[in-house]
């Protein structure tokens, strides 16, 4: 079965003979759903039919589900793509969840507690998880996956999906490639079964908690990407960005990923420097980060102002990897980041987020 997500997506796949259930409410949710309604129609593994969760609103006063279902459309979040006719969406979470085998998660990271609430107890112990969510939480312990919520919440095994996916070009069948993280390789050939096309290829690595601190860590080093367009900096302080971004995020990958030693060939997948230069470039986090800058309005403001309802995950991960470093006293050793949080939240001057590069560590 397949399950799609509110925000973003969650998808639920599942084996030929059982029924797909899938989830979506934005644009990379339906920008999947289109990958998956379509792969599953015509492979014999899966179930024809997608059912795709739907957060319910009313769109010029329609229902969205009834929208989508009549009109093939998800107007309000990908508007222009025709999503396959066998994607049905569903307005309860619950029933559009049961008896799944193959969930795929993406949503806000800030929801996905309340989703698995929702959730557990409806659907099969056994059933395979894979998350496409962006973002970190910070445990009593210090670092906690995404993937490891769900896994923890549902009982469920966990791969996870990042890269250099930008919903609206994946949605036009643009190519691009993606990293699927996955220690069970027949899990991992089995996802990228369901998700590979001709313009969207898929590679499947072991690392998976790397695969993942690499989603959500980008979407910070993109937000300090925005402040140097805002400010009016060139090329070559965004390369400078990009660099000391990656750095730091190897830098956290080694000291907390704890599965085993931290391969630098990872971060050379989609899911770490291609995804980290598309953002840098043309995600929403640099295009908020930017009208910051200019607009001299709130991120909350910006937020409502430019995204139609979605949610920037850089500020958010930006604080939460905060408190991380700061439970293991290293945030001298990730001015970048740490630069990011101030100027979101403790209302530092934008302007001296040009201080984080000149006094990097890495140049001493």
């Amino acid at each position: 079965m397949y399950l799609f997500f509110h925000l973003n997506i969650f998808l639920i796949a599942v084996p030929k003979k059982k029924k797909a259930q899938t989830m979506t409410f934005v644009p990379r949710g339906s920008a999947i759903a289109k990958i998956v309604g379509a792969n599953a129609a015509r492979n014999d593994k899966f179930d024809n039919t997608v059912k795709m969760w739907v957060f319910e609103e009313l769109v010029n006063g329609r229902k969205l589900t009834e929208i989508i279902n009549s009109d093939h459309e998800n107007v309000k979040y990908l508007p222009g793509h025709k999503l396959p006719t066998n994607v049905l969406a569903i307005p309860d979470l619950a029933d559009a969840s049961r008896d799944a085998d193959i969930l795929v998660f993406v949503i806000p990271h800030q929801f996905i507690g309340k989703a698995c609430d929702t959730m557990k107890g409806k659907i099969k112990s056994d059933a395979l998880g894979i998350s496409l969510i962006k973002g970190v939480d910070e445990g009593p312990d210090g670092l906690k996956l995404i993937s490891d919520v769900i896994q923890e919440k549902l009982g469920i095994a966990m791969s996870v999906l990042m890269g250099a996916n930008i919903a609206n070009e994946v949605a036009d069948e643009k190519f691009c490639e993606t990293t699927i993280g996955c220690k069970n390789k027949n899990h991992g050939l089995l996802l990228k079964e369901l998700m590979q096309t001709d313009n969207f290829r898929v590679t499947v690595v072991e690392e998976s908690d790397v695969v993942e601190i690499c989603g959500a860590l980008k979407n910070i080093v993109a937000v300090g990407a925005g402040f140097c367009d805002g400010l009016g900096f060139g090329d070559n302080t965004k390369a400078a960005v990009i660099r000391l971004g990656l750095m730091e995020m190897i830098a956290f990958a080694r000291i907390f990923c704890t599965a085993g030693p931290v391969s630098s060939a990872t971060f050379l997948e989609s899911c770490g420097v291609a995804d980290l230069i598309t953002t840098c470039y043309g995600g929403r986090n640099r295009k908020v980060a930017e009208a910051f800058v200019k607009t001299g309005k709130s991120i909350e403001e910006l937020e409502k102002e430019m995204l139609n309802g979605q949610k920037l995950q850089g500020p958010a991960t930006a604080a939460e990897v905060h408190l991380i470093l700061e439970h293991k006293n290293l945030i001298d050793k990730f001015p970048l980041f740490n630069a990011v949080y101030k100027i979101c939240f403790q209302g530092h001057p934008v302007a001296e987020f040009i201080k984080c590069l000149q006094n990097h560590p890495e140049h001493m």
